[in-house]
């Protein structure tokens, strides 16, 4: 962890407990991504979101009415009902879980299957946006000339037309919007859905999309593992006639943000970055392409 990126956290957090009324000391760094979490005093989670990110203001809401609803998830603060924001930047509070590990595919599946499952809520969710902040990474992917960008506008756009036209499928349901094991806290005796920042309506292929990009982009996830979440949903996205066009978007987001990365980090991130990108131009063959997640 990079005492520099923590620094300016720390200060926000610092901020956002005493707003709440809530002890900081000793407060330590879980991870710092795109949000950071922080562990405080008495099994507490402080979550410190991008600036401007209006999406943390649904996020308690959404988890407690999974909550409501039967479904495991993570349990924000009842003392701090929503986010407290500093210098732009939303905090929310969590109950921190037990001991636990990431989901595997099988074991996400059965919870997408009840949460695509349930009523939509009276909640302010909104409808999926697929392309959501795709244009700004292209834009400020520092490590590319002005033509790969002009390329990637280009294959944005292509994208953007065919999803409109994206036949038929399941119906509408509430989304998770980024369904992956990371999101999926596994203890010793339940698993719990987390970080609700792109739950949405639309649908529930986008869902499914993520694990068979997983196992047909990334090879993540093995045939074996692929079959077991097939099973566990009851239905594979990869024979919706619609599913190429999914996978495109999906594989162009995990591009556009290593490129992110990799504008903050080229050291790091740019390798991979631009393999990502050579993939898509189809200078590497069939999928799989063995991507390597970044952070």
């Amino acid at each position: 962890m990079s005492g520099d990126r923590a620094a300016p956290l720390r200060a926000v957090l610092l901020r956002a407990c005493a707003a709440a009324s809530l002890p900081a000391a000793g407060a330590a760094v879980i991870r710092i991504g795109e949000n950071a979490l922080w562990r405080l005093p008495g099994r507490v989670v402080a979550r410190i979101g991008r600036p401007g990110q209006t999406a943390a203001a649904r996020e308690p809401a959404v988890a407690r009415w999974l909550d409501d609803c039967g479904v495991p998830a993570v349990r924000p603060l009842v003392a701090v009902p929503g986010p407290v924001e500093v210098d732009g930047r939303p905090v929310t509070f969590w109950h921190e879980l037990p001991p636990h590990r990431a989901g595997t595919a099988a074991e996400l599946a059965p919870l997408l299957r009840r949460l695509h499952g349930l009523p939509t809520p009276d909640l302010a969710l909104g409808r999926l946006d697929p392309f959501v902040r795709l244009a700004a990474r292209i834009d400020g992917a520092a490590t590319l000339g002005a033509e790969q960008r002009r390329r990637l506008h280009g294959r944005l756009a292509e994208l953007e037309a065919a999803w409109a036209g994206l036949p038929a499928g399941r119906p509408t349901a509430v989304l998770h919007g980024d369904a992956w094991g990371g999101n999926l806290a596994v203890t010793a005796t339940t698993a719990y859905l987390l970080d609700f920042e792109r739950t949405s309506t639309g649908p529930p292929e986008w869902d499914l999309a993520s694990t068979a990009v997983a196992h047909g982009t990334f090879g993540t996830v093995t045939d074996r593992e692929y079959a077991a979440f097939c099973a566990a949903y009851g239905a594979d996205v990869t024979d919706w006639p619609g599913y190429p066009v999914l996978r495109d978007v999906r594989e162009l987001r995990v591009t556009c943000y290593a490129l992110q990365l990799a504008a903050a980090d080229p050291a790091r991130h740019r390798a991979q970055a631009h393999y990502r990108l050579a993939c898509l131009r189809g200078e590497h063959g069939p999928r799989p392409w063995a991507w390597t997640a970044i952070s």
